[in-house]
């Protein structure tokens, strides 16, 4: 049995959240920046005429990272693959072969599925509280290494955040006992603090963090966190902010700014830091989602002059929303008839607009890529 060392171990901040005092004087730039970074954003999503379609990529890259962070380690192209397999509502579907995919893809494809059916249910009128947590967290954790876990149950037993050779103890989270009291504070904070929407939601990520509510998978759902904070303040007007690329690069001094919250009160710099990540990663965000919105201008042209069809939107909108697909989903969900779509692909792929990673099989179809958006989209 590995002993564990907590000599220098920090322990959660019993009784100091939310902080009686901020001082703005210290992060107020960071706060004008990034309050101006993510409004010019949002107005990138504002002008958008569907940005569920547009941004879906930015979801599955959010997916990667975030997972990324915590050990599981997948591709875009495996996720948009895996995707490409599944229905809708089922993890698998009758007569597909899920079985060369590795149960990193299938963990990390959970991700961004989770992040959907929470952004659903708020659209449905579901407040962000501690019951709608634990609903993501048992999406997040239904399958692989997660799913012994005690998916969408919070803590029993006291867990711990360990340096990389599991031996140091580097943080000790809220104990389960005191937990349920723990999450009721954050949620009364979230739902009813007057702090500014970018400074709660700085404030409720690390504090959710610190109470490391879950056994396994804290950390993914507290940057989900983020996103699912700043839209329902309206800071931005759709859900389709992501940090964690940000938040990888300076995962180190994001752990430490953390840690230092609760080893010395230092809720300042972590605003701050929190503050400069949020400026940094809307400006990357805008970049991309600029470049696939462009993208998509100049596609409706193209496939409008090489289909030369009233369908032409629909299979661009279809591999915009899905840019690496099986033939038969395009054929039976695009909303294209039949007879059109199977010439399409034929069309398409002669064009050089999408690629065929897979050759068709017997009574498997062709695998196609639409590689001009991957190019954008790829990490």
């Amino acid at each position: 049995m590995v002993s564990i060392n907590l000599d220098h171990a920090v322990k959660y901040h019993y009784g100091k959240f939310p902080p009686r005092s901020l001082r703005y004087d210290k992060f107020l730039d960071p706060l004008l920046r990034a309050t101006e970074a993510i409004a010019r954003y949002d107005q990138m999503l504002k002008s958008m005429r569907n940005s569920e379609i547009l941004l879906a990529p930015l979801r599955n890259q959010e997916a990667v990272i975030s997972s990324r962070m915590e050990g599981t380690i997948s591709t875009m192209d495996e996720i948009l693959e895996y995707q490409s397999e599944i229905s809708d509502d089922a993890m698998d579907d009758e007569g597909s072969d899920l079985s060369n995919f590795r149960t990193e893809v299938v963990e990390t494809f959970l991700y961004q599925r989770a992040l959907k059916s929470a952004q659903n249910a708020m659209s449905d009128g579901y407040p962000l509280s501690a019951n709608l947590i634990r609903q993501i967290h048992s999406t997040l954790l239904s399958f692989g290494r997660g799913a012994s876990k005690s998916p969408g149950q919070f803590k029993t037993e006291q867990n711990y955040l360990a340096d990389r050779s599991r031996r140091n103890i580097k943080f000790v989270p809220i104990e389960p006992e005191r937990l349920p009291e723990g999450m009721d504070v954050l949620f009364d904070y979230i739902a009813h603090n007057s702090h500014s929407p970018l400074v709660k939601a700085a404030l409720a990520h690390i504090e959710f963090e610190a109470l490391h509510p879950f056994q396994d998978g804290n950390g993914r759902i507290g940057r989900m966190l983020i996103t699912l904070m700043l839209w329902s303040s309206q800071t931005i007007s759709q859900p389709h902010f992501y940090i964690s690329g940000y938040l990888e690069e300076h995962k180190d001094e994001y752990i430490d700014t953390m840690r230092r919250v609760s080893e010395k009160g230092d809720w300042d710099n972590w605003c701050a830091f929190f503050l400069t990540a949020v400026e940094h990663q809307a400006e990357a965000n805008l970049a991309i989602a600029e470049s696939i919105m462009d993208l998509y201008e100049e596609m409706k042209q193209v496939f409008s002059e090489v289909l030369s069809s009233k369908w032409s939107m629909a299979a661009l909108d279809y591999v915009f929303t899905n840019p690496v697909f099986r033939n038969n989903r395009f054929t039976s969900r695009s909303g294209i008839p039949q007879s059109s779509a199977s010439r399409f692909t034929r069309i398409l792929s002669d064009e050089g607009l999408i690629t065929t990673r897979i050759e068709a099989s017997g009574q498997r179809p062709a695998l196609y890529s639409f590689e001009p958006l991957m190019q954008v989209v790829r990490i």
